[in-house]
């Protein structure tokens, strides 16, 4: 905050700016000059004649310390996840010989591919799968949070976002700044996201059938697929190791150096964004052209140069409508009737949001899977022989293998009636 005010201070200086009161007490800035304005945007005067404009100060509080403290207690729930989630391993590995500790659903969240193609099943067939059903609503929770309040998911729920976070604070306290890429850089390499969302995208829409994509969800590999990604972080590779600890030194120097470039989710979040009735707007004749927005947008997005920031980087944070000094001119607006959103309202929207979603799942009692413990402890021993399809050559292959045994049973089927 004194920065913020040294920064004011140095403008009004530059501008001829005098702070006096009003007649209810509040701070207002006299300013005789209008020069930092565009030619457009200054007012026309009389020669000898002195206009003065007044700028209020933004007074209202700012919403980071409750925005970390929401990214906290959701990172704290994670772990909590993950405890739980041990502790059934346990029981998994010693084939049942310690007490049975339940699985807990919020794992689903986890497996971001399963949850993204039980949902796709549920648009074709009107089905919610029972292998990972948690995965479906916390998939459509955070979809539908990004639809209402934009990307906020990353900056306000996203354990992953939330770590990078912090690490990119780190590195912005080694480097006094925070590092941006040129742009022949940092287009390319946002766009390899998108690449990867197209990826995923073309071989489930396009390469598989809806009998393939049940087949997939109702495959072994899938049950456990939980599971396996358990052991891939417990018994992870040199190799994979080797990869993390890159992703991490980049992020100390690139701020959220996964999620900008690589994040595939956060790719799907930027197109659904897109779609918000809710965006942060500047109004250009009150803005002092003071550049705290552009400094604290983690994302880079030049805010004092747009009425109406519409990006698929930008995430909710709300950082850029904190910093800003004037009252009444950076703020959250729905794009239809231009009514101002509370900073607080975007707070509890979010987390509601999600909780509604999720507590729906949890009430109708779709929220944990139909696997036994019995049908657990039998996949457990074979799960090292299960597989996937990788590469669109094999997707292709999975399908036709599929469509071929759905013919086969349905053929068995009709015999079996003729009987």
């Amino acid at each position: 905050m004194n920065n913020t005010i040294e920064k004011e201070k140095r403008f009004r200086n530059k501008f001829g700016m005098t702070e006096q009161r009003s007649d209810n007490n509040e701070p207002v800035v006299m300013l005789n000059s209008f020069q930092h304005l565009p030619t457009q945007e200054r007012p026309r005067i009389k020669s000898g004649m002195t206009v003065k404009k007044k700028i209020v100060r933004n007074k209202e509080k700012g919403i980071q310390k409750i925005r970390f403290v929401v990214q906290t207690l959701f990172a704290l729930l994670c772990i909590w996840i993950g405890v739980e989630f041990y502790q059934f391993i346990q029981y998994l590995e010693t084939s049942g010989a310690t007490a049975f500790s339940s699985r807990p659903p919020g794992v689903d969240g986890f497996l971001p591919i399963s949850s993204f193609m039980s949902f796709y099943l549920f648009l074709m067939t009107g089905e919610i799968h029972t292998a990972h059903p948690a995965g479906f609503f916390i998939f459509f929770a955070i979809v539908l949070v990004s639809i209402v309040f934009g990307k906020a998911f990353c900056s306000w729920l996203c354990p992953v976002g939330f770590l990078s976070e912090l690490i990119g604070d780190f590195g912005k306290k080694i480097f006094k700044k925070d590092i941006k890429l040129p742009k022949l850089l940092d287009y390319p390499l946002r766009s390899l996201k998108y690449l990867l969302l197209g990826f995923l995208f073309y071989s489930v829409f396009f390469l598989m059938s809806t009998t393939a994509l049940k087949a997939f969800l109702d495959s072994p590999y899938n049950l456990v697929s939980d599971v396996k990604m358990y052991y891939f972080f417990v018994e992870i590779s040199k190799f994979s190791l080797i990869v993390i600890g890159i992703l991490f030194l980049l992020s100390i120097i690139l701020r959220g150096f996964w999620c900008r470039y690589l994040c595939p989710y956060g790719a799907l979040l930027g197109i659904t964004s897109l779609l918000s009735p809710n965006k942060i707007k500047r109004n250009p004749v009150s803005c002092i052209d003071c550049g705290l927005c552009n400094k604290a947008c983690p994302s880079f997005i030049k805010v004092d140069q747009v009425k109406t920031v519409i990006s698929d980087e930008c995430t909710t944070c709300l950082n850029c409508v904190d910093v800003c000094p004037v009252a009444d001119t950076l703020q959250l607006e729905t794009v239809v009737g231009k009514k101002r959103l509370n900073k607080r309202l975007v707070a509890i929207g979010v987390v509601s949001t999600f909780m509604l979603v999720t507590g729906f799942g949890i009430i109708t009692g779709k929220w944990q899977n139909n696997i036994s413990k019995e049908e657990y402890l039998i996949l457990y021993k074979d799960m090292d022989s299960f597989g996937h399809p990788t590469g669109t050559e094999a997707v292709k292959k999975f399908n036709e293998d599929a469509l071929k045994n759905n013919a086969n049973t349905e053929n068995q089927s009709d015999k079996g009636k003729n009987k």
